[in-house]
């Protein structure tokens, strides 16, 4: 291609070591190292242009460097996800003046300490050329490469490299890829991956799944630029992990699946849709019918057009005659504090609320789920106390942390109802709580902390509490189930929390497990709630308190105390015969919305948490072996061993982002 455009090539050297292994990388890179110093001494360039971010690439920018040439680095300060992140960050520190594609990647250059003089932020040079591409003729191109009975948009084009940090994973996921193309039955253009380390192994997987010869593919090495441009524009979708996928493709609104981490860190215009975890064929299978045939708009995040024009003025005020020395432009630093000996021991910290139906809670809770300090006060009946409250208790909180050299990150609030966490409102409240109907909660928590705020329901905490510090951690998936005042209940699917598209999901206190069962607090009836929770167990000590056949030998109830699920615990514990069977009947109706959950969701994993649970683990467990399916009879069901899920769930959202995890 270089020889086509007739540049005056100079000198040709050969530095790839084949062997497609992180050892054969390493080679190729120390033999440009070694034949390149002899090639600079002849040439003399005035300038050493570098593109992207390829280890050939770091060869040449590490050669210049040493030997006072000075470097334009194109397409530095972009962020995708794999090593070549590294690479590209270390020709950035080489170089001497960079052109950039997006204002994303200018300010990272500023962020690296570059001199914003000597950047220019002028787009992709690619974009030149594809957004003056799509007119033209593309039939003849699509029937050399694919074949004459394919139609525009009515193909696919495949291409995926290796990840040079995980290989392993790398070659699995290219292999349920290739599964998935063979099974969505469409004519697909597969491109050879990179000579990466890791290439080989998957040529074999082409090769092993027969695709060379397979009648819906075309396999093939290379593409020339102008004829790929043609295909990719007038593609049913484009599938992979390249660059070019969420880069240059956006030019044309083609859609676009990306596979994996290799490109997690790069801007993207709405055409794209990102396939993190393609651990399943059904996964990569999915995408395709979501994406398959759509038409994007046309996506200019990457350029206008006009970069190359940009480029040629900027090199052209290049002053030869300037230092050749770089400068790095480092933020001002007031005070070396790193041995102060009160910053060492700062303990990172969350303030956690928690909204009961009975009380309100705030705790100072520390990067290892340690409660620090705890504060209770009784939860007001109307909102403007509530509100005041609150913000009376994290102001306090907040001040004492300072005191217990605590470094408060944020504010998590738990709260009874359905939540919409993205926007850190209550939008309807149990009857436990009164007055909390569409409350903004992040707001005035906000404005008046300056810290940020995350609010989600305490089911959904006590399930974040298990992830983070509990018996939940490292789990895929998990249910949570929260037995106290109510009963609620959390769900982590692919070691994410599920909301629900209107914020409702994981209400599993109001599974029916009785068509005739008590009336609900919902307004239905047969709810484990109804049956399982303290409110019910209540319900039952009360009539038979008032029928005289609650206490038993060895109990008392004072006459200003309120009988309650505690009262009747004890009674069966004592043998009150009627206190052991409602217990019976609560814990059935609690295993049956669990058998309910084993077969909707299959977890690994079900965690009771709250004061109850102790109470039914063994009826649940029963209830299981009765009436579960065979395949999720061997699904573990435990009693949560944390004291308090719902501060430390709360908490946990303020740790989890905060520490980059994402929530």
């Amino acid at each position: 291609m270089i020889e086509q455009d007739d540049f005056d090539i100079n000198t040709r050297l050969h530095t790839i070591v084949r062997g497609e292994d992180e050892a054969a990388m390493v080679e190729s890179v120390g033999l440009a190292l070694v034949k390149l110093p002899d090639v600079l001494n002849r040439l003399k360039p005035d300038i050493m242009i570098v593109h992207g971010d390829r280890f050939d690439a770091l060869a040449l920018a590490t050669s210049a460097a040493l030997m006072n040439i000075r470097i334009l680095h194109i397409e530095g300060g972009e962020v995708s996800g794999t090593i070549d992140d590294s690479i590209r960050h270390a020709i950035t520190k080489l170089a001497h003046y960079h052109v950039c594609c997006t204002r994303s990647a200018e300010q990272h250059l500023i962020s690296m300490c570059e001199d914003h003089d000597r950047i220019l932020l002028a787009g992709c040079p690619s974009y030149d050329k594809l957004l003056s591409a799509k007119n033209k003729d593309y039939m003849s191109i699509i029937r050399m490469w694919l074949g004459d009975d394919v139609k525009p948009k009515d193909y696919i084009v495949a291409l995926q490299h290796p990840v040079t940090t995980d290989i392993k994973h790398s070659i699995k996921m290219f292999e349920l890829t290739l599964d998935a193309l063979i099974s969505f039955n469409k004519r697909t253009l597969v491109l050879f991956p990179n000579i990466d380390a890791g290439s080989k192994e998957m040529v074999r997987v082409m090769r092993k799944k027969g695709i060379e010869h397979h009648p819906n593919f075309r396999a093939v090495k290379h593409v020339p630029f102008d004829q790929f441009i043609q295909l990719v524009a007038h593609a049913g979708c484009m599938i992979g992990n390249s660059s070019c996928g969420v880069r240059e493709v956006g030019a044309f609104g083609t859609p676009v699946i990306n596979l994996g981490t290799r490109q997690i860190g790069r801007e993207t215009g709405e055409n794209v849709l990102h396939v993190r975890d393609a651990d399943t064929q059904d996964k990569i299978l999915q995408a395709l019918h979501l994406q398959f045939g759509k038409q994007y708009p046309c996506s200019k995040i990457y350029g206008d057009g006009n970069a190359v024009p940009r480029i040629l003025k900027f090199l052209k005020s290049i002053d030869l005659q300037e230092p050749l020395q770089k400068k790095f432009c480092f933020p001002p630093v007031k005070d070396n504090i790193s041995q102060d000996i009160d910053h060492i021991l700062e303990t990172l910290s969350a303030l956690a609320v928690d909204l009961g139906g009975t009380n309100l809670r705030v705790a100072i809770v520390s990067m290892k789920g340690e409660i620090v300090k705890k504060y209770t006060q009784f939860n007001p009946k109307t909102y403007e106390e509530r509100i005041n409250l609150i913000l009376q208790m994290c102001v306090e909180a907040a001040a004492e942390a300072v005191k217990l050299n605590c470094r408060i990150l944020g504010v998590g609030i738990s709260t009874g109802g359905r939540v919409n966490p993205r926007e850190g409102i209550v939008l309807h409240s149990t009857k436990l709580i009164q007055e909390w109907n569409s409350v903004d909660l992040r707001s005035p928590l906000s404005d008046t902390l300056h810290l940020p705020v995350w609010v989600d329901n305490d089911g959904n905490c006590a399930a974040l509490a298990e992830r983070k510090f509990g018996q939940g951690k490292g789990l895929e998936n998990f249910v949570t189930l929260i037995t106290g005042t109510g009963i609620g209940g959390g769900i982590v699917h692919q070691h994410e929390l599920i909301h629900g598209s209107s914020f409702c999901a994981a209400e599993l206190g109001h599974i029916v497990v009785s068509l005739d069962g008590p009336d609900c607090s919902c307004g239905s009836h047969g709810c484990i709630e109804a049956y399982a929770s303290g409110m019910a167990l209540q319900r039952e000590a009360k009539k038979l308190h008032d029928e005289d056949q609650l206490l038993v030998e060895g109990m008392s109830v004072p006459k200003d105390e309120a009988v309650g699920a505690l009262h009747l615990i004890q009674a069966a514990k004592l043998g009150n015969a009627k206190a052991q069977s409602i217990l019976r009947t609560a814990g059935t109706a609690l295993g049956l919305g669990v058998v309910n959950i084993l077969h909707t969701m299959n977890p690994s994993l079900v965690i009771l948490s709250g004061v109850l649970a102790s109470h039914y683990i063994h009826t649940v467990k029963d209830v299981i072996r009765q009436q579960a399916l065979s395949s999720v009879q061997d699904v573990d069901v435990v009693v949560s061993d944390l004291v308090e899920p719902a501060l430390l769930g709360a908490a946990s959202m303020v740790l989890d982002y905060t520490t980059r995890r994402i929530y």
